[in-house]
Order: C-alpha cells, then sequence, then structure tokens
C-alpha cells in the first residue's frame, strides 16, 4: 500500500458528515413547516395526507441518521467529537421523532387544531426548525459564527416561550375543560409539542459546544 492511500484512508471524510448532517436539517425544517399545515387543516380526512407526508419525512430522516452513524462507525477520523457527532445526529432526530409525535396524536385523538395552544405551538416548532438549520449548515465552514450565534439563541428564546405557552395551555385547559377525556387527549399533545422544541435546545446546545471546542 503506497503512502498516498494510506494517506487517503487516514484522511477525514468531512464532506459526507456535513452532506447528511445538511440534509438532516433540511429534513427538520420541512417537518416543522409541515406541522403548521396540518394544524391549519380543520378538517379531519384533509389532513391526513398532510400527516401521512409528515411520516414520510420522519422515515427519511431515520435513513439521513443511520447513514451518518454508518459513517461514524466506518471513519477513524471524523470533523468534529465523534461523541458530538452522536448527540447531534440524535437530538435532530428526536425532533423529527416528537414532530410525527404530535401530528400523529391530533388525529390519533380526533382533537380539533383549531385551538390557540397547538396553534402557537406548531409555529414555535417551525422557528425553532428553521433556526437550527441555519446553525447545523454553518458547521461546515464555521465562517459566520455571529449568525449561527444568533440562530442558536433564538432556538433557547423558542424553548422558553414554548414552556410559557404550555403553562398557559395546561392552566387553561383545567379550568375550561370538563371531559377529563379531552383533558388527557389535548395535555399528550401539548406535551409532545412542547417537548419538540426542548429538543430543538438539545440540539442547539451540541451545536454550541461544537463552536466553543473549534472556532
Amino acid at each position: 500500500m503506497g503512502l498516498n492511500t494510506i494517506g487517503s484512508f487516514f484522511m477525514p471524510k468531512n464532506k459526507i458528515f456535513y452532506e447528511l448532517f445538511e440534509q438532516v436539517a433540511d429534513t427538520v425544517e420541512e417537518m416543522g413547516e409541515q406541522l403548521k399545515k396540518v394544524v391549519a387543516e380543520p378538517d379531519r380526512d384533509k389532513r391526513l395526507p398532510l400527516i401521512k407526508y409528515v411520516e414520510d419525512l420522519e422515515h427519511r430522516n431515520d435513513d439521513h441518521t443511520h447513514k451518518l452513524f454508518t459513517e461514524l462507525g466506518r471513519n477513524f477520523i471524523t470533523p468534529f467529537d465523534r461523541e458530538d457527532i452522536h448527540y447531534l445526529a440524535t437530538a435532530l432526530d428526536d425532533i423529527c421523532d416528537l414532530i410525527y409525535s404530535s401530528a400523529k396524536k391530533i388525529n390519533f385523538y380526533n382533537i380539533n387544531p383549531n385551538d390557540t395552544g397547538i396553534q402557537k405551538m406548531a409555529d414555535l416548532i417551525g422557528q425553532g426548525c428553521s433556526e437550527i438549520k441555519i446553525a447545523v449548515y454553518g458547521l461546515r465552514d464555521m465562517n459566520n459564527l455571529r449568525r449561527m450565534t444568533e440562530a442558536l439563541v433564538k432556538v433557547n428564546s423558542v424553548e422558553n416561550q414554548a414552556d410559557d405557552v404550555f403553562d398557559m395551555c395546561i392552566e387553561h385547559l383545567f379550568e375550561t375543560e370538563v371531559d377529563a377525556k379531552e383533558v388527557i387527549k389535548k395535555r399528550e399533545i401539548y406535551q409532545a409539542m412542547e417537548i419538540a422544541t426542548d429538543k430543538c435546545e438539545d440540539a442547539a446546545n451540541v451545536i454550541e459546544s461544537i463552536i466553543i471546542k473549534y472556532s
């Protein structure tokens, strides 16, 4: 084996990791936008194909995540810490899982999403996903740390707002809803949506850690 061949074997394959993370980030943002379409549709039958597309996107993200983990096991040298790659891939996958779970629960429980809390939560999730995409795309060269940092700050703000919206929704729910089954159903949807914003913050925290280590 020649020296060039040996050298190429140990060279970090940065491109594949960045490409896969960017594909995941695209899917995360698209799922956030699709969730807003789901909650904007009052007709349950018309929501079904919208939710099916959310499911398709979630499966697409599973494929990307699997490829990331495969590359992680295959490559000796990586563009940044292996643990950070694993944590970020997991956090991004969790965002997608929670978005799909939120959309699925709306139809499974036959809940009309024309609800102020659900609408606001969906909007916040969409905002968080868009900012996560900006931050992930910045990892490739880290030339615009200011924009990346702004995106991460916005994700943190979104998570804080979601906490407040969740608390207000639960308070309003217990004050106005007399049907215990409806309370349980709506509370589960609010929780899934709030956790989706938590996962956005988890991903932002990993990206922030990478920035600190490598910028």
